[in-house]
């Protein structure tokens, strides 16, 4: 099994850098059979970190790892990754001009503007808006953060893996993919150890099973109710270098059991999370995961940036 491009000691060093900026997020351990089965769930409550995701450890890992330059730091995101480095760079002093495509939910934008960041409308989807912020670095000397292809991003999400392995034992993690860079820390962490990571992405959204199944970064068409999270077309070329070999495999659920999940969560935990946030524990809803008899099942809540208008219509 080849060695990951980012190791446990890059994470090591990130988690000391980014200490004080970013919440330890609570873990919920159910009872065995609370959810049917005879299993032991076990949620990791990163919907309650800084700016409502993981994305805030990337964010504040690559913002205090690398020069900013006195234009200071720019990012195209469908809203997560926005929201983190808008948080990031007011908190730590520095300008931020963030590139969102048109599907981004308007909660999602005004808490990117509420950090304090400029908010630019860059195309239809993710990738165009990933397309206008290079543009505007190359422009104008800003340093690009991106959400998921550096190892500075996934250094800082593997700091979840790192903070989860201490609060409980999982056998297993359930972990929603988009562009890759949360289950890439997860994977660097988790490589060589017992805990499989088990990657969850819609069926409508699939950018890292068709990678692991080509054997390298591809292209996919995006539709998903999940995708302003959710929604990167092609993973890259690190992400899949990290995730091969690392990730146990990929389970596809449909929107149906993602609006279940945000639904179940809700009416049973009181927890609010966004389509994306719920995707791993849909995987559970819907049968395509099945835990094994006395397994411990990771689950992991990863944003918690919800319509709530939207969120109050499923749950009625």
């Amino acid at each position: 099994m080849p060695a990951s491009p980012v190791s446990r000691a890059d994470i090591e060093a990130a988690s000391a850098r980014i200490a004080g900026h970013v919440r330890v997020t609570p873990v919920l351990e159910l009872s065995r059979g609370a959810l049917g089965g005879d299993w032991i769930p076990v949620f990791k409550l990163e919907l309650l970190q800084h700016a409502g995701s993981f994305k805030s450890r990337g964010a504040f890992n690559s913002l205090t790892s690398l020069t900013i330059p006195p234009a200071g730091v720019s990012a195209a995101s469908g809203g997560n990754h926005g929201a983190a480095v808008a948080f990031a760079a007011r908190k730590l002093g520095h300008k931020a001009r963030i590139f969102v495509p048109e599907i981004s939910p308007a909660a999602k934008v005004d808490t990117i503007r509420r950090f304090g960041a400029e908010v630019v409308i860059g195309g239809a989807q993710y990738d165009d808006a990933q397309a206008a912020c290079d543009a505007y670095v190359a422009a104008s000397g800003a340093l690009k953060i991106h959400p998921f292809s550096a190892t500075a991003t996934i250094a800082g999400q593997g700091t979840l893996a790192r903070e989860w392995e201490q609060q409980a034992k999982v056998d297993c993690a359930l972990i929603a993919v988009g562009g890759g860079g949360l289950i890439s820390g997860a994977a660097a962490w988790w490589a060589g150890q017992p805990t499989r990571v088990i990657g969850v992405e819609p069926e409508g959204s699939r950018a890292l099973q068709a990678a692991l199944m080509a054997g390298g970064p591809t292209e996919v068409t995006v539709r998903s109710i999940a995708a302003d999270s959710l929604g990167a077309r092609n993973v890259g070329q690190l992400v899949h270098d990290v995730c091969a070999g690392h990730v146990d495999h990929v389970a596809l659920v449909p929107d149906e059991a993602i609006t279940l999940a945000q639904k179940t969560l809700w009416r049973d935990f009181r927890i609010a999370s966004e389509p994306g946030g719920a995707a791993a524990f849909a995987a559970i809803l819907c049968g395509a995961y099945t835990p094994s008899p006395g397994e411990r099942v990771g689950i992991l809540l990863c944003g918690g940036n919800v319509d709530l208008g939207k969120l109050a219509q499923i749950a009625a």
